[in-house]
């Protein structure tokens, strides 16, 4: 089942990855999939975004290159 969300006056696009896909680094995929409102940078409230799935088990909290004992 495909998945939605019902934007909030003030959304951002990245607010919105960041809560709907756990990462605002995962905005690409939400503007591929809502191209028709890529114009749009901060929404008035009402709109219906489509929320593509993602496979989190690629998603790290760290990128590897960092290490363990390096600060982000």
């Amino acid at each position: 089942m495909a998945k939605t969300y019902v934007t909030v006056q003030g959304d951002t696009w990245d607010k919105i990855a960041y809560e709907t896909l756990g990462s605002e680094y995962l905005l690409p995929l939400l503007l591929d999939a809502n191209k028709q409102y890529r114009h749009i940078i901060i929404f008035p409230g009402g709109i219906t975004l489509n929320i593509p799935e993602v496979d989190t088990s690629i998603v790290t909290e760290r990128p590897e290159w960092l290490g363990e004992d390096e600060d982000l």
